[in-house]
């Protein structure tokens, strides 16, 4: 009986491996695809927050990799692959925020269209994700953390076309800027989360 009990818990485990392995390809793909899209509509646009979330996408892109690679693995490699995400989003905190500084001082001319329209599909995409990621939240740190890098890109959708609405209305590249700067310290501030929380996992494993 109990070697029964224990074949189907890991029936069950196997399976869900195999469900968050799944998951985890069909956002990397979606990740990967728009990490271009918005890179490219950034640089187009001259948009600082679009190219931050463009380095989001890219971050997030590894991030879910990482994630593929310790999935079949124990507690201490997927805090391992936690901290790495950490360190992979303060290192895009600091991306965006040497880019909000040379803006800044250099100033730029917006296609608050192409900024918009880029944005909204970027939202769109990040929706879908984040749907996929959230049955999957709970599973262990290693999803946890997914799931939070994927919900920090929905903030940073609807940041972007927060900004482009902005700067229709007020004709300056400011919002866009203070947009860039609020990136920043969404980025930061889940990054110090998730390195503690993978800290602490590491202390345990």
């Amino acid at each position: 009986m109990g070697d029964r009990c224990c074949q189907n818990k890991a029936g069950e485990l196997e399976k869900l491996k195999k469900e968050q392995s799944k998951v985890l390809w069909m956002v990397l793909m979606i990740n990967a695809v728009m990490f271009v899209v918005e890179l490219g509509g950034g640089i187009r646009a001259a948009s600082l927050s679009l190219t931050g979330d463009s380095l989001d996408m890219l971050g997030d892109a590894l991030v879910y990799s990482s994630s593929l690679y310790v999935i079949h693995r124990g507690r201490k490699a997927q805090a391992k692959a936690a901290l790495l995400k950490g360190i992979i989003m303060f290192v895009m905190a600091i991306a965006v925020f040497a880019r909000a500084t040379y803006q800044l001082f250099v100033g730029t001319t917006l296609e608050v269209q192409l900024m918009s329209g880029v944005g909204l599909l970027a939202l769109v995409a990040n929706l879908l994700c984040l749907f996929l990621l959230t049955r999957h939240r709970d599973d262990n740190i290693n999803m946890a953390s997914v799931w939070l890098c994927s919900r920090n890109d929905i903030i940073a959708n609807t940041s972007v076309l927060a900004a482009a609405g902005l700067i229709v209305l007020t004709h300056s590249f400011l919002p866009d800027l203070i947009v860039g700067l609020f990136l920043t310290f969404v980025f930061a501030k889940s990054a110090g989360k998730v390195l503690s929380q993978a800290w602490r996992e590491l202390q345990l494993a």
